[in-house]
């Protein structure tokens, strides 16, 4: 299971891919992914124990029918209503659900759609995560683009009438420091309404920093909750310690941002316990700080450059159907976004019964948007992509395709005195 995701090593020096084989096949090689690097922050926090310990005694073969329509009659979801709603049992009763959901959907959120971009602005990374294309040891081509080309960019995605943006990068401090991340924050400010981050986790003052600077948002993906895959996976680099990890949305909380966003990766590992893990961190999170925005994402894998063999394992359309309805079920007010890794046709049928966010006009490349947004191929200057996506629709088109199925696309719904 662990080496379907390995990527081609033929570019490596002697020493480099004796390193990568190292860290591959002898788990003695590699840190413990369970201990602090210097220069960490440690919270004090429960959060994490409370999550583990629902997501390793979760036994989903041992919910029944009779569980699953009891949790869809109750008025409110508890957790173990949840859990029966991840189940296998819960598979002949996805119509159901999807009505609950659907309900519920309507009620919090009315008929609105919100519509935002990712911007990355450089793929370099000191991590070995075997299933990203931005790993260090996937060869691919390495871009940073300074203030000029970044702002550049943003005067593109904002001529689209696009007012949320979501920035990204590789994680690597070297490369992209906070004080980069920053002056991309602050030039964001000037295009667009909210803004978002999706890049290595920091400390709180950092944190602090970067909404200082402009940032809304912070996003993480926990990319697996199963501590041993994780192990796994991410073999180098400081994505390698997962309980610092775990804690990047409640250090964003406490340094003061508005907004904090959860995902696991689905298909790395037992997407079910993945999926309560994932809700869970919202659940727990959400009763100790009930002022802040969050939301959950639900990605599945996709290929990659060098693999295009990766595919999210038993993660198929109706599982992550009805995992999207059980979340909604389960946290009526949380955002659910649903990215371009998913198809037209899922999103568009989606958003009419759980989802309340999706992005448009997407590219996972490095300083492309201006060729994609008028219909070129990517230029020599620009960089490869983390993944492949699955939608490719602008922001015009998309825009069109939900007023078209009744829905309100929303581009902005937060007013700054």
């Amino acid at each position: 299971m662990e080496n379907q995701f390995f990527v081609d090593s033929e570019f490596l020096s002697a020493a480099a891919l004796e390193k990568k084989h190292k860290l591959e096949t002898d788990p003695t090689s590699r840190t413990n992914h369970m201990e602090y690097m210097p220069g960490m922050e440690i919270i004090k926090s429960d959060i994490k124990e409370h999550v583990l310990s629902h997501a390793e005694s979760y036994n989903a073969g041992s919910y029944t029918a009779k569980d699953v329509k009891a949790a869809l009659e109750h008025r409110t979801c508890s957790i173990e209503d949840f859990k029966a709603l991840l189940s296998p049992a819960a598979e002949p009763f996805l119509e159901q659900m999807a009505e609950k959901a659907r309900l519920e959907t309507s009620k919090h959120f009315g008929n609105t759609v919100y519509l935002f971009t990712p911007l990355y602005i450089a793929n370099y990374c000191e991590n070995y995560c075997v299933y990203c294309g931005f790993n260090c040891y996937n060869h691919i081509k390495r871009v940073k683009l300074n203030m000029e080309q970044i702002e550049k960019e943003m005067q593109v995605i904002a001529k689209s009438g696009m007012e949320e943006i979501l920035i990204l990068t590789g994680e690597n401090r070297a490369q992209s420091d906070v004080n980069y991340i920053g002056e991309a924050c602050k030039l964001a400010r000037k295009y667009f309404r909210l803004v978002g981050l999706e890049v290595y986790p920091v400390n709180t003052d950092e944190y602090r920093y970067l909404h200082e600077c402009g940032a809304d948002y912070v996003t993480v993906f926990q990319e697996t909750y199963d501590t041993k895959r994780y192990e796994q996976l991410h073999l180098m680099g400081h994505k390698r310690v997962w309980p610092y990890r775990f804690d990047a949305q409640e250090r964003a909380l406490m340094a003061g941002m508005r907004g904090v966003a959860f995902s696991a990766l689905l298909g790395l590992s037992d997407f079910r316990k993945d999926a309560l893990a994932s809700a869970l961190h919202v659940y727990f999170l959400q009763r100790k700080y009930p002022h802040a925005e969050m939301s959950l994402s639900c990605p599945r894998l996709r290929p990659i450059v060098n693999n295009e063999k990766i595919n999210p394992l038993d993660v198929h359309e109706k599982q992550l159907c009805q995992i999207l309805c059980a979340y909604r079920i389960f946290l009526p007010f949380v955002g659910i976004t649903v990215s371009s890794r998913e198809s037209a046709a899922f999103r568009n049928g989606i958003v009419k019964i759980a989802a309340t966010k999706i992005s448009a006009g997407v590219s996972t490349g490095i300083g492309d948007h201006e060729d994609k947004y008028n219909g070129k191929e990517a230029g020599s200057e620009s960089g490869d992509e983390q993944f492949e996506i699955a939608d490719t629709r602008n922001l015009e088109t998309m825009y069109t395709d939900i007023a078209g199925e009744g829905l309100q696309p929303v581009l902005n719904d937060y007013l700054y005195v």
